[in-house]
């Protein structure tokens, strides 16, 4: 190996030369990688949304138990008489409209329908021929509106021996349901508090800069409905001992779904 000045080796000044161009070229990539990171870091910020206007919907329940009864009591009677299953459809809805009275004096009595029909033979006529009824049927329904649900099974027992119950649902009475109107009113409004706090939140704005340019309650209560309950529509003579029934009233939920405007100035 050729020595050179002072007696150092040639060698010794190539990796000199090697080792400046590693650190110059190292030196040039830093910015460049740190360009392609900045767009990444920029991108997961959230600015704060200005003037912005949301539409948020909110909603709100309120449950209550049902102390209001709907009945549909119902006597029917055929015949090959037109008049005389008329009569005693009407004698039999007498006596059961005045036992309902005096069972539960409270409660709203109304008339819901009065039909006559005549039954035919089962048998097919020849074309052209006009089938002649064999009889008629004849039938008066009632309904009832009580508040008394502590007597209600014992009442319908009673007049089961006179009508038949055709129907019966629970629900709410006016006067429960003017209660709950201001209560579903504030459930659905504190769940809009709770959903513009939750949309500040996510813009990265605070609750306090929410202004409420508009409100809408037109969507109004909503009442889940329940089916009315069918029941044996069958008979049974004054005689027989009627079995006091079972009812549980359970709850009616009222719902209320609000829209509002907010603006985030």
């Amino acid at each position: 190996m050729r020595a050179g000045h002072r007696g150092c080796p040639i060698l010794v000044m190539e990796d000199v030369v090697i080792r400046k161009t590693l650190m110059l070229s190292l030196a040039l990539c830093l910015p460049v990688a740190h360009a392609q990171q900045a767009p990444v870091q920029s991108s997961a910020a959230v600015a704060p949304a200005s003037g912005t206007v949301l539409t948020l919907p909110a909603f709100g329940e309120v449950r209550l138990a049902n102390d209001q009864a709907r009945l549909v009591f119902m006597v029917e009677e055929q015949d090959k008489d037109q008049a005389a299953a008329a009569s005693r459809v009407n004698r039999r809805m007498k006596e059961g409209t005045e036992l309902m009275k005096r069972l539960d004096p409270q409660a709203q009595l109304s008339t819901r329908n009065y039909y006559t029909y005549p039954v035919y033979a089962q048998e097919k006529t020849s074309s052209g021929k006009l089938r002649q009824p064999v009889g008629w049927r004849v039938g008066q329904s009632l309904e009832v509106v009580t508040t008394n649900l502590s007597a209600l099974p014992q009442t319908v027992a009673r007049a089961q021996e006179k009508l038949a119950l055709q129907g019966l649902n629970f629900g709410l009475s006016d006067e429960a349901r003017r209660k709950l109107d201001r209560q579903v009113m504030e459930a659905a409004y504190r769940h809009l508090g709770e959903r513009i706090e939750s949309a500040a939140l996510i813009m990265g704005r605070k609750a306090s800069d929410a202004q409420l340019e508009h409100v809408d309650f037109g969507g109004g209560e909503i009442v889940r409905p329940y089916a009315m309950a069918r029941m044996d529509m069958a008979m049974k003579s004054a005689a027989e001992s009627i079995e006091v029934p079972q009812f549980e009233p359970g709850e009616t939920p009222i719902q209320m779904n609000i829209v509002a405007r907010v603006r985030f100035p």
